[in-house]
């Protein structure tokens, strides 16, 4: 599965990347989002493979640190095989998705990517012939207009187990 969806919220999530904080000011204002790390073990513990691919606007390296700090600040490296930040370009996160398959030898049919982004996360999956999950959440509805023609959602992460147990 590849995962990238929303793990840690703010209050303020729409606001919190402009405010003139460092990046670990603003790493401290992000709390968990309810069933997320439940939700992973859970994943975990039936095996399935579960990568972060996060699209990030910063150069590459500092992206990445950005990432795993992130990740750090909630004590979830266990929980994740890979963790990959993208670019924003248009088929980034697609071709990251093409490249963790083929490298762990899993059949697109065999992946599911789950995400908040319409356009970064489930268009990206699903251009390259990849199932999706798009997060059904306030932010996404008024991001992305687009969303609302998409049957396949999800309202919190704990939903995953049971679409995969359908």
């Amino acid at each position: 599965m590849i995962c990238s969806i929303l793990l840690y919220s703010s209050k303020w999530r729409s606001q919190v990347y402009r405010l003139p904080l460092t990046e670990q000011e603003k790493t401290l204002l992000l709390k968990m989002t309810p069933t997320s790390v439940k939700t992973l073990k859970k994943l975990r513990s039936m095996g399935i493979i579960t990568v972060i691919l996060s699209t990030h606007p910063h150069p590459p390296k500092e992206a990445y640190s950005i990432l795993n700090d992130k990740i750090k600040h909630f004590n979830l490296h266990a929980l994740f095989d890979e963790v990959h930040a993208t670019t924003v370009k248009k088929n980034s996160k697609g071709l990251f998705i093409k490249r963790i398959l083929r490298k762990r030898k899993i059949p697109k049919s065999k992946a599911l990517m789950i995400g908040d982004s319409y356009h970064w996360d489930y268009k990206s999956a699903k251009n390259i012939g990849v199932d999706a999950l798009l997060v059904d959440s306030h932010y996404t509805k008024r991001n992305y207009p687009e969303a609302k023609k998409v049957r396949k959602t999800i309202k919190k992460l704990s939903d995953i187990i049971n679409y995969l147990d359908s």
